[in-house]
This record gives C-alpha cells, structure tokens and sequence, in this order.
C-alpha cells in the first residue's frame, strides 16, 4: 500500500493562516478617525449652550400657551371662600445665594410670584374680592415647620417672625406690601439688610400673610418659602455666576479662585476673560490644560 503524502511545511497550511490573522489597521486611519471624534466633540460641546437656549425657549413658549388656555377656561369663576381652603402660596423659588443689599429674586432672575390658591383644588382664586387682598412680606425663623400636615395657626406664623438686631435697620427694606391682580401678586424690590448667621437655626424663610390671617372670618393660610442663608454682601464680590458671560472676569468660573494659583497663571498668559479661556481651549486646548494643572 502507498503511504499517504504529509504536508509539507511551508505549503497551503502557511497561508491558510496568514489569512487567519486580523490585519492590523494602518497607523494613518487610526489618527484620522481620532481626529474626527476629538472634532465631533468639540463641536458638539460647542452646540450645547445654543441647544439649551433653544429647548428653554420652546418650553416657556409652550408654558406661556399653556397658562393663556387655562386663563381663558377659568374666566372669571370665583371659588368659594367659605369652604376655609384659601392659601398664599410662593410660585416662584428663590434665586441662592441671597446676599444682603441685592434684590430677592427668582431663579434665573425671574420674578416672585404669590398667589391665593384654594388649597383644595389648587386653583388661582382669580375674581372676587379675595383676588385683590393686600398681602405683608415679612422674614421667619429657617426653622418654623407646621405639624404632620403642615399646618399652623396664626398665632404661630406671628411668633415665628424675625424682627431686626437691636441698633440695627429694618430686617427687610423695600415693598414689604403687595396686592393682588387676579389672585396673584409680584415682589417688588425687596433686599435683606442683615445676614442670618445670628438666628437659632442660622437661616430665614420669606413669609406671606393678610392681616390677622383671615378675610370676612374666613382663615387664610400664610405662605412660607424654603429655609435659605442671607450673606453678606462682600461675599458678593466673589460670588460666581451662572451663565457666565462671556467678558466676565476668569475667576467667575468653577474652580478658578479670585487671586488664586490659576487665576496668577492665566493672568501672565493674558487669559482675563471668560472669552479669553474658551478661545485658547479651542485653538490649544493642551496649553490650557497645562495652566491649570495641580
């Protein structure tokens, strides 16, 4: 009988297994489709604040149609007072930090709203004698809670209120008054003239309330905001800002310290401005990462 042929090295079964075997991808198509994603993402990054803007834009549109509807279906129907619901309410939060001297405002510098709502539909009271009530602005305790359900009585609201440090001004100056228009009332220019370190719980709340709590015998809630510090205002001077914008000072960025360490570096580069770091990010990216290194 014949003996069968081995194979003989070197043959088929070599380039059986160069075929085998990933190619490697050339060194030139790597770098390219690096650079490609470091592009994707700074343009990406860069199209952010303009998405943002966009999306905020639309949203209030829609709210805006949204609360013009409603307005219209609910005319000028006048809930009753007598079922003892009414309540003041805060729409609005509070724009933190508050610093003493500045205007109490809303976030993202909106306004402060108050309104009289039935606290058991949670309808606007918008007519009727009720919408129109004058309401007083005053500062509480950071601490003052209701009981389970948080409610409280009158007396309680008056005892929880903050009066001023001898010697020292009005607690709260400006339009400590309001009145409302349809059920709902504006903050006027309203400032803190002392900050709250010196109060049992170190913080204030803003409170809301009507003349001894009630109109023609009907009890009408007062309202409270969330506990919040007052600073004072030289701690202002270093306070950030959120946006930035763009020729503000560098140091108004996170983690950029008025006269600290990166703040020195970036100032021998020239780099001032809000617009001054976000133009050497873009043109050398690798420089600034270097400034502000640890």
């Amino acid at each position: 009988m014949s003996q069968k042929r081995q194979p003989e090295e070197g043959g088929d079964g070599g380039a059986s297994d160069e075929k085998k075997r990933p190619r490697v991808p050339a060194l030139h198509g790597v770098v390219i489709e690096a650079l490609k994603m470091d592009a994707l993402q700074k343009l990406l990054a860069a199209l952010e604040p303009l998405v943002r803007r966009v999306v905020k834009e639309e949203v209030e549109l829609a709210l805006a149609k949204h609360l013009s509807c409603i307005k219209r279906q609910c005319g000028k129907q006048v809930y009753p007072s007598a079922s003892g619901s009414l309540q003041l309410q805060f729409m609005s939060k509070l724009s933190l930090p508050i610093f003493t001297g500045s205007k109490i405002e809303g976030e993202d510098c909106n306004v402060v709203n108050i309104a009289l709502v039935d606290g058991l539909t949670g309808q606007v009271v918008m007519s009727g004698p009720e919408s129109s009530l004058k309401v007083e602005i005053v500062v509480l305790e950071g601490d003052f809670e209701g009981d389970e359900e948080d409610n409280w009585t009158y007396e309680d609201f008056r005892n929880n209120i903050v009066r001023e440090r001898e010697g020292k001004r009005s607690l709260l100056t400006g339009d400590v008054y309001l009145e409302l228009t349809e059920g709902i009332g504006v903050l006027g220019e309203l400032s803190f003239t002392d900050n709250s370190s010196w109060t049992r719980s170190r913080k204030f709340r803003l409170g809301a309330s009507i003349v001894d709590g009630c109109y023609n015998g009907t009890r009408i809630k007062e309202a409270k905001t969330e506990p919040f510090m007052v600073k004072d205002h030289r701690g202002e001077l270093y306070k950030k800002h959120y946006p930035p914008a763009l020729m503000d000072e560098v140091w108004r960025l996170e983690k950029i310290g008025k006269d600290g360490a990166f703040h020195k570096r970036l100032s021998i580069e020239n780099i001032n401005t809000v617009k001054d770091f976000l133009t050497l990010l873009y043109t050398d990216a690798t420089r600034l990462r270097n400034l502000c290194r640890y």
